[in-house]
């Protein structure tokens, strides 16, 4: 997904789902890939607010339902992300929504 810039220059960690719905769920097959302006292959994952290791990789692919984060140096954490493996989710578009557009939320089992 396309992610727009913060205003001001401000220096973010975004992390990025794929396919781009929150919450994620398991059985898409998820990829979260970490951006910031950090070090390049200097990120550090957590699960459920634990150390995850993978240190250094920008992207990993999901194989457990959790909350993930990821951190780079000089941008610092990325907000929250959620991938469940619930048997019933109701999804949102992880872009930004605005007051009078139309949405379809998929009810997904």
């Amino acid at each position: 997904g396309w992610c727009p810039l913060s205003p001001a220059g401000a220096q973010t960690t975004q992390l990025l789902v794929e396919p781009p719905w929150r919450p994620a769920v398991l059985w898409d097959g998820v990829t979260l890939t970490c951006q910031g302006s950090g070090t390049a292959g200097a990120t550090t994952w957590y699960k459920d607010g634990n150390f995850f290791g993978r240190k250094g990789r920008d992207k990993i692919f999901v194989t457990q339902s959790g909350t993930y984060m990821c951190r780079k140096p000089g941008t610092g954490y990325s907000p929250p992300v959620t991938v469940s493996d619930d048997w019933l989710v109701l999804q949102v578009p992880a872009w930004p929504l605005l007051e009078g557009d139309t949405v379809t939320l998929p009810c997904r089992s």
